[in-house]
């Protein structure tokens, strides 16, 4: 078994009393494709958030690659080697899809590097844009873009950074089927590089894509392993799973 690469011990996460996040518990090793699901309002986002910065835990420890992010800001744990999505995805409308790749891939070049002109793709650029399957819409503006390739887009952004961990807040949120499909194949293709967390609510994708799965509940752990092993447990069946059948 491959060793952790992100560790999360006795999280604690209090909003205006409320606990987000309670003594949570969570290891990711490297090389996972990890599937994290729950209810709305479950902690799922919120556990990202710390991970990334974004948000203070009130106590615990989070500790990626041996070394501890909980204090560190969020620029730090960027250039630590971790990447996320957001659900709304966030692209430079006006500039090319080649262009937004390449300004991600020089986020740790200085500032008058970046303002320099362009001279042809790199080949990190190149990797990318055949990697989310864009390249025949390399010189077009981001922003005629269907939803689906912008969060494309946005994974390539990730890609050109070279995280080691990618973090994809609801990717094929608001996707059509063929994207979706062509989404979860995207997510494959990375995960052979990178350790990826993905935060999702469709169950069908989830089915179709995810190997290892773990259920949040009221800022708890609820269960992990396998698919096959979250969907036969009666606490997700009560939790999460009939709540989504009921509402269907």
């Amino acid at each position: 078994m491959s060793e952790a690469l992100l560790e999360v011990r006795g999280l604690n996460v209090v909003f205006s009393g409320f606990h987000a996040l309670t003594d949570l518990d969570f290891t990711l090793r490297r090389g996972e494709l990890r599937f994290l699901i729950g209810p709305n309002g479950a902690g799922k986002t919120t556990l990202i958030d710390v991970i990334t910065g974004l948000t203070r835990p009130a106590s615990g420890s989070v500790r990626f690659d041996g070394r501890e992010l909980v204090g560190r800001r969020e620029h730090r744990i960027v250039r630590a080697g971790v990447g996320r999505t957001f659900q709304t995805s966030v692209v430079f409308e006006e500039l090319s899809v080649v262009d937004n790749l390449d300004l991600a891939a020089g986020f740790r070049r200085p500032l008058p590097a970046l303002l320099r002109r362009r001279r042809g793709v790199s080949d990190a650029v190149a990797a990318a844009l055949d990697t989310i399957g864009l390249g025949d819409l390399a010189d077009r503006p981001a922003g005629v873009l269907s939803h689906g390739q912008r969060q494309w887009l946005e994974i390539g952004m990730l890609v050109v950074q070279r995280p080691r961990l990618l973090l994809l807040d609801e990717p094929v949120a608001g996707m059509s089927r063929d994207e979706r499909d062509r989404t979860g194949e995207l997510l494959r293709t990375v995960a052979r590089d990178h350790t990826v967390l993905v935060v999702e609510h469709d169950m069908d994708f989830l089915r179709r894509f995810a190997s290892t799965v773990t259920v949040l509940h009221e800022g708890r752990l609820l269960c992990q392993g396998t698919v096959a092993q979250v969907q036969a447990d009666p606490r997700v069946q009560e939790v999460y799973l009939g709540r989504a059948k009921e509402a269907a």
